[in-house]
């Protein structure tokens, strides 16, 4: 499927530097390792309430673990930033998708708290490595073709979480214990990777300008870091807590907590399938808000009618909603004038992975002092942050985002 969906898509024959066969190659090796991505960090997501449950954490303590991965991730940015001026995304991506599937085997096997947090401090820094540098990549191959694809590339990792939901639904439904389930996933990441590594794209880096390691965003891309950090807070807080959700304010079974998982994976994949062409046809600055209105309509859809098939649909909609924010932010970042690619994203993702990093942990305190339901409420309220953000947008945005 996806490489007759790389194959059959459209083109920029005007490329005289890179074969049409070639730049097809280069696509599909490029899409290879955001599936390895998405489907790594899935695997992981999807055995969180097992894990919890295997070091008897509650909400506060599992909140404060979680923290450790998005702490590692925040730090590593400049490492990455530094790192992508000097060496091609390339190299980068390869250490980072090894290293991030070696440390993936591991978590299953934790017998205390503080081994679990040691792990995905680093784990989290391993993930940046990877995301950074595969989007770099992305946005290199992206100057090959006329028309949008940064989208479809996160459709992609959606498309790889999904798959990887469905495994972990799959695992746990026959008891599989996380041990085995991660470790097996990691090795076969890893085989994939020294697989495809030699087709991915390698391009001279370059330094556009010397910035300070700790570089933050241009001050005409502010408004969409802002956007980038409120759509994160709510993916991530999907991806740590929405099985938990199920378990502890519906009393569901962990087969239902999976699947709600999988039922956002899934509409998120659709949403970013669908992106570009709502992007082309639409404009960025409606596919943002409509995609605010959707994250806030589906929490608190989730938070005011907690029944299991009701909840459902309001993951669907979040997860439709955060589908296009991130890429579209990524892309944008990709053309700035003053940096190259790699030092755009890093300086980005600097304020929005903040999101990433404070929200999903501070969801756990919220919810131990004053339940789930509560925490989500407030979470929704970022989804109307993107809404009043989008509306600030100046209208001639939208033609240096989507060409």
């Amino acid at each position: 499927m996806l490489v007759n969906y790389l194959y059959f898509c459209p083109f920029n024959t005007g490329m005289d530097q890179v074969t049409a066969r070639g730049k097809l190659k280069l696509r599909m090796a490029c899409g290879v390792f955001f599936f390895i991505s998405g489907f790594g960090y899935s695997s992981w997501a999807s055995r969180i309430p097992s894990i919890q449950q295997q070091l008897h954490l509650n909400e506060g303590q599992l909140g404060a673990v979680l923290f450790a991965l998005p702490i590692g991730l925040m730090l590593t940015i400049p490492i990455t930033a530094k790192m992508l001026k000097h060496f091609s995304s390339r190299s980068i991506m390869l250490v980072g998708a090894i290293t991030f599937n070696l440390l993936l085997c591991l978590p299953g096997f934790t017998a205390y708290v503080w081994q679990l947090v040691v792990l995905l401090f680093f784990f989290g820094s391993a993930r940046n490595i990877f995301n950074l540098s595969v989007n770099a990549q992305a946005v290199s191959i992206q100057g090959f073709y006329d028309r949008s694809i940064m989208v479809t590339f996160h459709g992609i990792w959606s498309m790889a979480g999904f798959a990887g939901a469905a495994v972990g639904y799959l695992m746990v439904s026959f008891n599989v214990a996380p041990s085995y389930h991660l470790l097996f996933v990691g090795i076969s990441m890893i085989i994939i990777t020294l697989i495809f590594y030699p087709h991915a794209y390698y391009e001279k880096p370059v330094n556009k300008i010397n910035r300070s390691v700790f570089t933050l965003p241009d001050k005409h891309l502010i408004k969409f870091s802002l956007i980038c950090f409120a759509s994160m807070a709510c993916e991530n807080t999907m991806y740590d807590w929405s099985g938990i959700y199920f378990q502890k304010v519906l009393h569901a079974s962990k087969s239902a907590a999976t699947a709600a998982f999988v039922i956002y994976m899934v509409s998120m994949t659709i949403g970013r399938f669908t992106g570009d062409k709502l992007v082309a046809s639409a404009g960025i600055k409606k596919v943002l808000s409509f995609s605010g209105i959707l994250i806030l309509a589906g929490l608190l859809f989730s938070v005011l009618l907690p029944h299991n098939y009701t909840v459902y649909i309001g993951y669907a909609m979040v997860g439709m909603g955060v589908s296009c924010v991130v890429p579209l932010v990524f892309s944008m970042a990709g053309k700035s004038q003053s940096m190259n690619s790699g030092q755009a994203l890093a300086a980005i993702s600097t304020v929005g992975y903040l999101g990433f990093l404070i929200i999903p942990p501070a969801v756990g305190f919220i919810a131990q002092a004053a339940g789930l339901r509560w925490a989500f409420g407030i979470v929704a309220g970022f989804g109307a942050l993107i809404i009043v953000m989008v509306s600030k947008l100046k209208p001639q945005t939208e033609a240096e985002v989507v060409q």
